[in-house]
């Protein structure tokens, strides 16, 4: 019998993450749960994807932590045996403006939201060049058949759509999707990079269901992005060995509309 491929998904205790996790397991992945304060979600999570027939563990990791970040695929490799891609879908989502902007938001905003995402886009990396090298290739191989690794970066339409809100938020998911041409170019061949964008997918904090709702019919098809459908587009990405370099937009074409503000400050709105 073959052996499953894994990958690692951050932040999949919990909302996005768990769902991705859980279709992954589904779709024949064994999955690695990362968390950071959500140890009991993370568990659950774990146990999910094990009813799924996969296998499952949870990993502890703060994104501050450059050493902890750096850990986190050679855990996952130990444990597992093997690595074949990493789904970065944990995010800081903090609220600033230009006028309540500073230093320190903008710094955690990139450690978790873009530092990570490169530590780890490198770790895989390095994983893949061993990994081939114990096949019998070369280090770094100019005529791999196919990729043996692959990043999938969550990102947003809001990169497409922008508005003033969340300002340290998209930057940082602006330059993620940079990072992701600029990885796609430097880690092929063993490793592809691909961006995900959804839409408005869950409520939060800041939305009640019913402006929820109401918000997420806001998009030429009546509807943007489900759980579901993120995990499938998440779940394509992974298994399409021709793409690297680009994002998909799964937001049933909210980034073809003009929004003045986020969806959080529409919320009291018509």
């Amino acid at each position: 019998m073959a052996q499953r491929p894994v990958a690692l998904v951050t932040g999949a205790g919990l909302r996005l993450g768990a769902a991705i996790a859980l279709h992954l397991a589904r779709q024949g992945w064994d999955v690695a749960i990362h968390y950071r304060h959500s140890a009991a979600a993370a568990q659950t999570s774990a146990q999910a994807c094990q009813a799924a027939g996969a296998r499952s563990a949870v990993f502890a990791c703060d994104f501050d932590d450059e050493a902890q970040t750096a850990a986190l695929l050679p855990a996952v490799a130990a444990h597992f045996g093997r690595v074949d891609a990493v789904v970065n879908s944990a995010s800081r989502f903090a609220f600033d403006d230009a006028g309540s902007f500073s230093y320190a938001q903008l710094q955690q905003h990139m450690c978790s939201n873009v530092a990570a995402p490169i530590v780890l886009a490198q770790a895989l990396h390095a994983h893949c060049q061993q990994r081939w090298a114990d096949a019998g290739g070369e280090k770094a191989p100019a005529d791999a058949a196919r990729p043996l690794g692959v990043v999938v970066n969550l990102l947003d339409q809001k990169l497409w759509n922008q508005n003033p809100d969340f300002l340290s938020y998209t930057l940082s998911k602006a330059a993620l999707e940079a990072a992701g041409t600029m990885l796609a170019l430097a880690l092929a061949p063993l490793v592809r990079v691909v961006g995900v964008a959804p839409g408005l997918t869950l409520t939060s904090e800041f939305l009640d269901e019913a402006s929820f709702a109401r918000l997420h019919r806001l998009s030429p098809l009546g509807r943007s992005s489900t759980v579901d459908d993120v995990a499938a587009a998440v779940h394509f990405a992974l298994s399409n060995a021709s793409m690297t370099g680009t994002t998909v937009l799964v937001d049933g074409g909210q980034h073809l509309m003009r929004f003045e503000r986020d969806f959080s400050k529409m919320a009291g709105g018509g």
